[in-house]
């Protein structure tokens, strides 16, 4: 049984589709990644998993339930907007959540310490919210989000605007928790906290899914094999030679990108391009972030006819 499935989502705001034939599923322990631009529909779909908002049309459950009043017994959301009392502290947050989802009173002081320590949360346990720097605050809205022990937990850019280190510590938090089995779904604009965390990924353009798997299945989803970002003062001449070679260029700023059919050394690159005055070229592996343009038409897509 899958922990979350949607089924063809619809979703208007006056003229506005918002969510369009949306359809994705998250397996028990998954972390799922929801990717999109801003505007592709993200929140929309989180909030009608939280029961915030109805769709227009379409299915969804969780743990198997319909969504509805009893499905958020199931369901820890960690928003993306801190969502704890800034003038409590960590353990009074904890506790009032707690009792909020119905905890037996003999199990509430037992999870506290269990998040507590599963959060390293020891040394700030009486310190009040506000006083946290963020990423402890993130700490606790995670942990709080957990105190009912859902079965499924929504992350909504859990490290946005943290540090590099708060956000890899935030990072070994998700990763142990994924080793418990609690299914995640998580919105991140930071491709490379997708690449590291996600089983799979759905890439989300104009409400509805546009490509999803494994990383090893997203690649597929493009020629490339490799990719060479290029400056050149010949642009044109360089598009010309990639065209007559069948590669697939974009432009990103002021770099072209090749799209290499097969892996080659730098030498190799240079020599099918004698001709042209090369100002840099760098080769990369097909990355998530390349991907992802693709998908969602970020990229300068060439006009073949002027080619």
């Amino acid at each position: 049984m899958n922990m979350i499935e949607v089924r063809h989502l619809e979703k208007r705001f006056g003229d506005k589709v918002v969510l369009n034939d949306l359809s994705f599923a998250v397996a028990p322990g998954e972390v799922y990644g929801l990717l999109g631009p801003n505007g592709s529909g993200k929140t929309t779909t989180i909030n009608i998993l939280a029961d915030l908002l109805s769709a227009d049309a379409g299915e969804a459950w969780i743990q198997g339930e319909p969504i509805s009043e009893k499905s958020k017994y199931a369901l820890g959301i960690a928003p993306q907007m801190i969502s704890i009392y800034r003038d409590l502290t960590c353990e009074e947050n904890l506790r009032f959540f707690a009792r909020l989802y119905n905890l037996p009173a003999p199990r509430v002081e037992e999870r506290i310490r269990e998040l507590i320590a599963m959060f390293r949360l020891e040394d700030y346990r009486a310190t009040e919210v506000a006083k946290l720097s963020g990423g402890w605050k993130r700490r606790v809205n995670m942990a709080v989000a957990l105190v009912h022990r859902p079965s499924v937990l929504i992350l909504d850019e859990p490290t946005a605007g943290l540090d590099v280190s708060a956000r890899f510590e935030l990072w070994e938090l998700i990763e142990a928790l994924q080793k418990t089995g609690v299914a995640m779904l998580l919105t991140t604009h930071l491709l490379e906290e997708a690449e590291r965390l996600c089983s799979r990924i759905g890439i989300l353009s104009r409400g509805r899914i546009v490509a999803e798997g494994t990383m090893d299945e997203l690649r597929a989803t493009i020629v490339a094999r490799q990719l060479a970002i290029v400056e050149t003062a010949a642009e044109e001449r360089l598009q010309q030679a990639a065209a007559s070679l069948g590669w697939t260029w974009r432009r990103r700023g002021d770099r072209i990108i090749l799209w290499l059919p097969e892996e080659m050394t730098l030498q190799e690159f240079v020599q099918r391009f004698v001709d042209i005055p090369l100002k840099s070229v760098a080769l990369q592996e097909v990355t998530l972030e390349h991907i992802y343009l693709e998908h969602t038409g970020s990229y300068e897509v060439p006009d073949l006819a002027m080619v």
